[in-house]
């Protein structure tokens, strides 16, 4: 667990204890895209990518479910056959159904037709209970939990960056279309009644930039993924 990182060309690793916080520090001081925050700690794993689009940031923001398709490559590659990995909208984790983890993102503005100087993808995922009786939170899981216990953060940190550039390369290779399909066949409670802000409705699927489609007293809504944006200091 001590050990080092090792990352794929064009990715850089930089020890933080909040990885979030310092990826975004990082990126308005002008850091160079690519670099990988991250901390591997015995019951967490936190991490967070730094990315410099040259699209707006409406398109970018494809970049926090193509990091959730890399984390699930990453699991799958990793992880028990019998363990399922799905993704929720809203950058939740589910493994075998629980919530295990999250990704979150922050960009250098909210203007989604204008391209972002810089864009953070963070991600969590819970590795070991953090108290002697996880079982008081039925909904949330752990990869321990889950079977997984050969899997340490730092493989999986490895793992993740591997899958997600290779993600990364095929988007910027062949656009959204493969992303919208990967995605989809991942995506958590298709068909299901959502929440997402002050809508609640039926979740119908994405658009061709994977906002959320809810459709509520017969009308579909559309709600961007710039919407997921967390504020910045």
């Amino acid at each position: 667990m001590n050990d080092a990182p090792v990352f794929p060309p064009l990715l850089y690793g930089v020890q933080a204890s909040d990885p979030f916080a310092f990826a975004c520090a990082q990126a308005r001081q002008g850091c160079d895209a690519g670099l990988i925050a991250y901390h591997p700690g015995p019951t967490v794993l936190q991490a967070a990518l730094v990315f410099a689009p040259e699209v707006p940031l409406a398109q970018a923001m494809a970049m926090l479910p193509l990091a959730a398709v890399g984390f699930q490559n990453a699991l799958g590659a990793l992880a028990p056959p019998e363990v399922g990995v799905h993704l929720v909208w809203n950058g939740d984790l589910r493994v075998n159904g629980a919530l295990c983890g999250r990704l979150n993102a922050a960009a250098s503005h909210t203007a989604p037709d204008a391209a972002p100087d810089w864009l953070v993808i963070g991600l969590s995922v819970d590795i070991l209970p953090q108290s002697d009786t996880p079982g008081d939170t039925p909904d949330q899981t752990t990869l321990y939990g889950e079977g997984c216990s050969e899997v340490n953060a730092v493989t999986l940190l490895e793992a993740w960056a591997r899958h997600t550039l290779v993600a990364l390369n095929r988007w910027a290779d062949d656009g959204t279309g493969p992303l919208h399909k990967d995605w989809t066949g991942l995506a958590w409670n298709i068909g299901g009644t959502v929440t997402q802000g002050d809508l609640t409705g039926t979740f119908v699927g994405v658009d061709e930039n994977l906002g959320l489609l809810i459709k509520s007293c017969d009308r579909t809504h559309l709600v961007p993924l710039t919407d997921l944006l967390e504020p910045t200091q």
